[in-house]
């Protein structure tokens, strides 16, 4: 893109100094002058030009044949081979999106040493499997994997391409799509093919106040990452094996800037937030961080994770890996439970799939209480210790009481 000023049209108004956010113009000698080092080329100053004496020229690249994609893939992320459960349940989507659009559903995963997970890909309803094993993508890299696996798209041209919104997802995927030229919609909640033939790529916007379907007419593949729990996990394949098809390593596509050091684990929480079947989370309402013991006191007893909502998360009373919401967690548990938290659009979006929600918070017009299956106006610093006690009361029970 470039930005041009027309000194026949130019009359040193100064309209798009004044417009210009980052002091890229000044006027010298009644001409406007624009110093492309500051220049973002927002196109500010070419609306505030009433003598349309500035113009800005895009470069466009030529059009593609979009008929030459076919085939719907998934990236099969894993970890030390062992697949991430977020790949499963694209696979399910991914089955539905290839059955509209009358291809083919297929896996790509890259890494080494990965025998075990690729025969567990295979015993699922997808068609192919794509391997890329080398030793350097034995530990995930994200350039390395950018690199690999837009080199693969270009070879193969899938049509849509699915990836979890995962740590490794969202650190990678956008630089495949800036690579390949082409568009990515993030933190999808909803998939679907249009009449239109086109991916409708459907995501929360505005801080989950509206929901935004999004297109990509124009370029390929069609690219979404899409929220673990979101979508059902796929049920294995009935008969036979997907074909495995081994790609060739290029080495001149491993070299890399950063070094691996070492892999820590978040320690200290006994069950893992995004697979837990129940949650018991907590908010604003606990009133500091001492407030998450009753927290963990019930979780141990029910055999729970321990959530949080973004305003505990960022008061700093618990870390940021127990975040269930928008730009936390989305978690879809057998039972939810939310303690004191108010229940705003954002926190709602990562847990009101939840087969069933429990909520408990004092203020009886709390939006949380809208999508709770059952609800407790109280004092949770009395609801949540009866709750323990009469759980432990009742674990100490003979074998024949009902529990309920």
């Amino acid at each position: 893109m470039s930005i041009f000023v027309d000194p026949t049209k130019c009359n040193g108004c100064t309209l798009c100094v004044k417009s210009c956010a980052t002091g890229a113009i000044e006027v010298k000698d009644k001409l406007a002058v624009i110093d492309l080092e500051k220049c973002t080329l927002c196109g500010a100053c070419v609306s505030a030009c009433r003598f349309k004496a500035i113009t800005i020229e895009i470069e466009k690249q030529a059009a593609e044949d979009l008929d030459k994609y076919k085939g719907v893939w998934v990236f099969g992320e894993q970890r030390d081979g062992k697949v991430a459960p977020v790949v499963f349940e694209l696979i399910n989507i991914g089955g539905q999106l290839a059955k509209d659009r009358g291809t083919e559903l297929s896996v790509v995963i890259l890494g080494d040493q990965l025998a075990d997970a690729v025969k567990e890909l295979a015993s699922y309803p997808v068609d192919k499997v794509y391997v890329y094993e080398a030793a350097e993508l034995a530990v995930y890299d994200s350039e390395r994997y950018c690199r690999v696996l837009t080199d693969v798209m270009r070879d193969y041209k899938p049509e849509i391409v699915l990836a979890g919104a995962t740590t490794t997802g969202r650190s990678f995927m956008s630089g495949v799509a800036i690579q390949l030229y082409t568009g990515l919609t993030a933190d999808c909640t909803g998939l679907e093919i249009g009449e239109d033939g086109l991916l409708h790529q459907t995501r929360p916007a505005y801080g989950g106040n509206i929901m935004a379907t999004i297109l990509c007419p124009y370029t390929r593949p069609q690219m979404a990452t899409v929220r673990h729990k979101v979508f059902p996990t796929s049920a294995k394949r009935c008969e036979g094996a997907a074909e495995v098809i081994k790609l060739a390593p290029k080495p001149t596509l491993f070299s890399s800037r950063s070094k691996f050091i070492e892999f820590v684990e978040t320690l200290g929480e006994k069950v893992n937030l995004v697979d837990a079947d129940i949650i018991i989370s907590g908010g604003r309402g606990l009133g500091g961080p001492e407030g998450f013991e009753m927290i963990r006191e019930l979780a141990a007893e029910l055999g729970a994770a321990v959530g949080a909502s973004r305003a505990a998360v960022d008061a700093g009373w618990i870390p940021y890996a127990h975040q269930v919401g928008q730009t936390g967690k989305t978690v879809c548990p057998k039972l939810y439970i939310a303690c004191g938290i108010s229940g705003a659009v954002q926190h709602q979006v990562g847990m009101k799939s939840a087969d069933v929600i429990i909520a408990i918070n004092k203020d009886p017009e709390a939006p949380i209480f809208d999508i709770a299956t059952h609800g407790f106006v109280g004092d949770l610093f009395e609801v949540l210790p009866a709750l323990t006690k009469k759980i432990k009361a009742l674990r100490g029970a003979p074998a024949d009481t009902c529990i309920v």
